[in-house]
């Protein structure tokens, strides 16, 4: 069973739901330690003063908050405990909001909530009033002593709490550079030819079928040096990329998804603004799924990428 990380419940208007929460997701990375090359000894890592050079132990050491190079401002355990938010057992919910509204931005950790077996009732109550609403509720709640905006949302007939990023968290797009402006111009036809592409290679979305290549190739590399196989290495440099034009990359990867039409009427199309889309040929059922991985609309055309050898 998953870990449970907080107990506690939710509370909105005077009902109350006895819930606890569990992590919804798990990270499968792979993670290593460092060995000295030779004795295969652990390295550990030690605290070192830069003034003295000598450890310093765990009670000597305190936080520090840099407020210019070189110089701290020393908080106290004391002084942070005093403004640790108090422990809660409740999520008090503030507001209800469209799911729409909320931008997947400001989403950081889900959670599923789990119901108390004596509140089974009132917790399908508020999935099902959310669900038919398609509400979100957005609330606090102190997890691992500290306050987090959440927000609570159905998903299949359950709960899931995901943890929220503050206004101040999210970096304003407003100042950033490499967004085109009113200045440039996309043609008729170029939008026709992308938005042909963009429904040629859509599909129902199936997380299963998309896998960590890297780390199932690492995992592989270590079973086989596990059971003492010699392991030569063959890198294989990536060929140069061949930039083409926006036109021709659309046009190419049109015709890889077995959408588009001969370059021969493509060139006697000239400018026709729909004449790419009105000679697309009726879509084939799953085309998305077996086309999805063989085309990428992008006006920079590259060599398909080999799968790393060991």
């Amino acid at each position: 069973m998953p870990t449970t990380i907080w107990t506690g419940s939710i509370s909105f208007g005077l009902v109350t739901v006895p819930v606890k929460l569990t992590p919804a997701t798990k990270s499968r990375d792979v993670s290593f330690n460092q060995l000295e090359e030779g004795t295969g000894s652990r390295i550990r890592l030690r605290r070192i003063s830069e003034q003295t050079g000598e450890e310093v132990p765990p009670n000597k050491i305190v936080k520090g908050y840099e407020i210019e190079k070189g110089r701290y401002v020393v908080v106290e355990k004391s002084e942070l405990e005093a403004l640790a938010p108090k422990a809660s057992h409740t999520i008090e919910i503030e507001d209800f909001v469209d799911l729409d509204e909320i931008d997947p931005l400001y989403f950081d950790s889900p959670y599923y909530v789990l119901a108390d077996e004596k509140a089974l009732k009132p917790y399908k109550l508020l999935v099902d009033a959310m669900t038919r609403l398609n509400k979100v509720a957005v609330g606090r709640v102190v997890i691992r002593a500290k306050e987090r905006l959440v927000a609570i949302r159905p998903l299949d007939g359950m709960l899931c709490v995901e943890t929220m990023r503050y206004a101040d968290e999210v970096v304003a797009r407003d100042k950033l550079e490499g967004i085109p402006g009113d200045d440039i111009e996309v043609s008729e036809r170029e939008l026709a030819m992308a938005t042909q592409l963009v429904e040629t290679l859509s599909g129902d979305f199936e997380p299963d079928k998309y896998r960590d290549e890297y780390r199932e190739q690492l995992l592989g590399l270590i079973d086989q040096k596990a059971a003492g196989e010699e392991i030569v290495a063959q890198p294989e440099p990536e060929a140069p990329a061949k930039v083409l034009d926006l036109m021709a990359a659309l046009e190419a990867s049109l015709q890889r998804a077995g959408r588009g039409d001969s370059s021969d009427e493509s060139d006697d199309e000239g400018a026709d603004s729909g004449g790419a889309a009105a000679k697309a040929r009726p879509r084939k059922a799953g085309a998305a799924k077996t086309t999805a991985k063989k085309a990428k609309p992008a006006p920079v055309k590259k060599a398909p990428p080999k799968k790393r050898t060991a």
